[in-house]
């Protein structure tokens, strides 16, 4: 090394020597840009879209369920699900009916922030293991054959009625060149997966949002990215036709009512 080379270094390492001993502190923005870089790849942290796994623990707990003591707590529920889990709202989802493990997941899920709504959180945050349990058995027993006393939003007629070939299409067979799968193979009636609600009784105008919200990634809670790699394919028009041919009752299943 040049005697040039070993001057140009020396107040560089004097200053260094004086700050390790206190002399100076470094500010803030000069030991940030002396910290590491990181790669230019560097993937961002796996995001887990929910804390809910369906082992024998969280079965048995679901399972246990005392549907009485959910009917006590549900006078909670009754201002935007309705007395008998038929909401009068199209925007909110009806619970009548729904299955015990498709209840308990959506609750855990706005308990950990893994489903995002400012009051469901709040709601969530306040329930025990054991009242998520209790209401979901109430709810799974409800009956879903209309009472001509309820103000119930469901069914709703659909504005587009020729929009019900689209929406049928979808459910019973799906779009194999697309990669999307048959409605009734997750949500029924041909079959159920664990925590896909049934939707042959569920609001159009709700059905409506949470589709937008899987594609559009503000609902990500989703096993698998399955809803989400489904919904982001789907046209504007066959999410309308989707969601007005359930809310109207039209969906396959609905007859068994």
């Amino acid at each position: 090394m040049s005697h040039a080379s070993r001057v140009s270094r020396a107040p560089t390492a004097v200053f260094w020597l004086a700050t390790l001993l206190g002399l100076f502190a470094i500010p803030l923005s000069l030991a940030k840009n002396h910290s590491p870089a990181q790669p230019a790849n560097s993937t961002p942290p796996l995001r887990i879209p929910s804390d809910v796994a369906w082992t024998q623990e969280t079965l048995t707990i679901i399972s246990s369920g005392d549907s009485f003591r959910g009917l006590l707590l549900a006078r909670r529920c009754n201002h935007c699900h309705g007395e008998e889990g038929f909401s009068s709202v199209p925007a909110y989802p009806n619970l009548a009916g729904l299955d015990r493990l498709s209840f308990w997941k959506q609750v855990e899920d706005f308990r950990s922030g893994k489903r995002i709504s400012p009051i469901m959180q709040t709601i969530a945050e306040g329930l025990a293991a054991r009242d998520s349990a209790d209401l979901a058995a109430y709810y799974a027993l409800l009956p879903t054959a209309s009472d001509p006393l309820e103000n119930r939003a469901f069914p709703q007629p659909m504005q587009d009625p020729s929009r019900a070939t689209i929406a049928i299409r979808l459910i019973v067979f799906g779009d194999g060149q697309r990669g999307i799968p048959p409605c009734q193979s997750c949500h029924g009636p041909v079959s159920y997966v664990k925590g896909a609600p049934r939707l042959d009784v569920q609001n159009g105008t709700y059905l409506a949002e949470q589709l937008d919200h899987f594609s559009n990634g503000s609902r990500t809670n989703d096993i698998n990215v399955r809803m989400r790699s489904i919904a982001i394919q789907l046209t504007a028009e066959e999410k309308t036709a989707l969601s007005e041919c359930y809310g109207a009752g039209l969906g396959p299943g609905a007859n068994s009512r």
